[in-house]
């Protein structure tokens, strides 16, 4: 796995890293190995924006599901409701 604090390795590094990736598969000069290394590349880029996306989802899900306590958080907590007659 690579390292968090890589630019290159963040969401928008690895759009980027893409991008220019397609952009350089797109050149009529390339040999076939070339060719073929430029989509392994990008095979290992989308792999690697698909994790990085995967954990900032489960990240941000994991901090929507923890419940607050009654009390805590911005002061709306469960109301007590009673039914009047």
């Amino acid at each position: 796995m690579t390292s968090s604090n890589d630019p290159d390795r963040t969401g928008d590094g690895l759009k980027e890293l893409l991008r220019v990736a397609w952009s350089s598969l797109a050149n009529s000069q390339l040999t076939s190995d070339e060719r073929r290394e430029i989509r392994n590349q990008i095979k290992q880029y989308s792999a690697e924006l698909r994790r990085y996306l995967e954990l900032k989802g489960t990240e941000h899900g994991r901090a929507r599901e923890q419940p607050l306590e009654q009390g805590e958080g911005n002061g709306f907590g469960r109301p007590e409701l009673r039914i009047l007659a």
